[in-house]
């Protein structure tokens, strides 16, 4: 066992700069979920809308989405590290904002804080994920990937479960103060580590001045290179049903099990768990990343099967293992995209690549939330008949990968080993 995890000792022991990068993921990552589920008591406790609770989701998702563009520009063109440390510091002041939310007639006020609050989010993601590859070797790149998602898992999963017994005991107030808390220990974390970033030449930044033209030749980069769109499009092809089956388990536990944010808090655990896992049970799955974008379709297949599993019962326990069996396919998926991006993409186009994926994520995400929560507003399904729905859908969309894009792939790789050089790929 030892020798199993002791890469990531080794990792985060050695590699100073990753450390502090890691850490100041692990520190704010705990407040994001440590405060997201009294957001979700805040909308609760001023109205009884199914509908209101899912348009919160819906806000910070489409607040991503939308400034997703620009965020890939920026964090291409300007130091990345400063950057992290100027978004954490004013996502900080916003959620202490969410304490002058106290009655339904401010109620607009925690969409308006949060959907500010996504948009530095969509600075800071990408601008995390493209410095991994430049804080790591080669060698230590998996691993990184890896051990950031098993972190965030574990983060998730424990404060999902510490906010929502903080919420129901301690009260809102006191979960956002904490909340904002942890982005200041995160802006630190940071502000100590050195973070290598390749820089546009004068040429490029000229030309791409205008914000505009840097977004567009972005996308272009992207239509030009088909071995980086394949797994920018896996999250937001996973996420389009997933997204409403999440959203879906705050429902399940107030409805169905009508456990408030307890069962919420062991639902969101089973999903911590069990995307901290997955890429873990997938490496040692599918070792060779040229099977990684076909293990993408089939992750799909799996984790709408799983889901399929979870709209069939109303026992906890029974819930609780397949949401862990899912999300742990979900984590896989996760991961081996990640990767490829980082590995594929120049730093010069890294922001702008991830914070496209980004976009479709949320866009997804957003998409499929408000679907199922107009559904279920209209009552033309039951909650559990509609998560069925949604995970019928996602594992049909995992056989339409794998009839479509891993065919694709699999042309990409034959054509790399007979030593034919894609467009786009640099020569090592």
């Amino acid at each position: 066992m030892l020798e199993k995890i002791r890469p990531y000792i080794n990792l985060v022991s050695y590699n100073t700069d990753y450390r502090r990068l890691w850490l100041s993921q692990v520190v704010s990552n705990f407040g994001d979920w440590f405060g997201v589920l009294a957001v979700y008591a805040l909308i609760t406790r001023y109205s009884d809308s199914e509908f209101l609770l899912g348009l919160i989701i819906v806000v910070k998702m489409m607040s991503l989405a939308s400034f997703s563009p620009f965020a890939g520009y920026i964090t291409d063109r300007f130091d990345r590290r400063r950057i992290m440390m100027a978004c954490d510091l004013l996502r900080g002041v916003l959620v202490l904002g969410l304490l002058l939310v106290v009655s339904y007639d401010t109620l607009w006020l925690a969409y308006v804080l949060t959907a500010f609050q996504m948009m530095l989010s969509a600075i800071f993601e990408p601008a995390k994920t493209s410095s991994i590859p430049n804080v790591t070797t080669e060698q230590e790149l998996v691993d990184a990937n890896v051990l950031s998602a098993a972190s965030w898992s574990v983060i998730f999963t424990i404060g999902m479960g510490i906010g929502g017994l903080a919420t129901a005991w301690l009260g809102t107030d006191l979960v956002f103060i904490i909340d904002a808390c942890t982005y200041v220990v995160s802006a630190w974390f940071i502000y100590r580590t050195v973070i290598p970033q390749e820089k546009m030449d004068e040429e490029e930044r000229q030309r791409t001045s205008n914000p505009l033209v840097g977004i567009k030749e972005g996308f272009q980069y992207l239509f030009d290179n088909d071995q980086v769109l394949r797994p920018i499009l896996a999250k937001g092809c996973y996420t389009m049903f997933l997204g409403a089956l999440t959203y879906m388990l705050v429902l399940v536990s107030e409805e169905v099990l009508l456990m408030g944010s307890i069962g919420i808090g062991l639902l969101y655990s089973a999903r911590g768990v069990g995307t901290g896992i997955g890429p873990v049970i997938g490496r040692c799955i599918f070792r060779h990343e040229s099977d990684w974008v076909r293990a993408m379709g089939l992750c799909m297949i799996f984790g709408g099967a799983m889901y399929i599993m979870v709209g069939a019962t109303e026992s906890l326990a029974v819930m609780l293992l397949f949401v862990f069996i899912a999300h742990a396919a979900s984590g896989a998926n996760w991961v081996m995209s990640t990767v490829l991006l980082q590995r594929r993409t120049p730093d010069t186009f890294r922001g702008r690549v991830f914070s496209t994926e980004w976009l479709l994520f949320t866009l997804a995400q957003s998409i499929s939330v408000m679907i199922a929560s107009w559904i279920l507003e209209n009552n033309w399904l039951t909650i559990m008949q509609t998560i069925m729905l949604f995970a019928f859908l996602l594992a049909v969309t995992g056989v339409i990968w794998h009839l479509t894009v891993t065919q694709n792939e699999e042309a990409y790789q034959q054509k790399h080993q007979e030593g034919i050089a894609p467009a786009g790929i640099a020569e090592e």
